[in-house]
């Protein structure tokens, strides 16, 4: 049985906030994105009778967004299935870590992936994250 992540994040390279909410309607039956501060969106995700509280944070780590979705519930287990998913509907760059975070890992380390659905692990370094 493949790992479920009890919540999932990526950070997103050139997508707009209304293109995020458009994918997030199509995907998790979410209301648009609603403002809650400066760069700052929420929104709550319905699938299969779960919530799915969803965080959208502009410019969060080096130019790019942080979409956060607070739930084990969501159609993708993991940070890297999520991450392929918004790269081929978003049409943009996605990073996110490179698996579940455990103590010792390497905290700069992330998954890249790419519109065209290609992938390397990358080292980004004081991203703010």
């Amino acid at each position: 049985m493949t790992e479920r992540y009890p919540d999932i994040e990526i950070y997103l390279g050139e997508a707009s906030a209304e293109r995020i909410g458009e994918w997030l309607c199509a995907t998790l039956n979410a209301p648009p994105l609603t403002p809650c501060g400066k760069l700052k969106w929420r929104t709550e995700g319905h699938l299969d009778g779960a919530d799915i509280p969803v965080l959208l944070v502009g410019k969060a780590a080096d130019g790019f967004a942080s979409l956060w979705l607070d739930s084990g519930q969501s159609p993708w287990p993991t940070d890297a299935d999520f991450a392929r998913a918004a790269a081929l509907a978003l049409d943009c760059e996605v990073r996110c870590s490179l698996g579940g975070w455990q103590p010792g890992d390497d905290p700069d380390r992330f998954l890249q992936v790419l519109p065209d659905g290609s992938e390397s692990a990358i080292d980004w370094p004081d991203s703010g994250h």
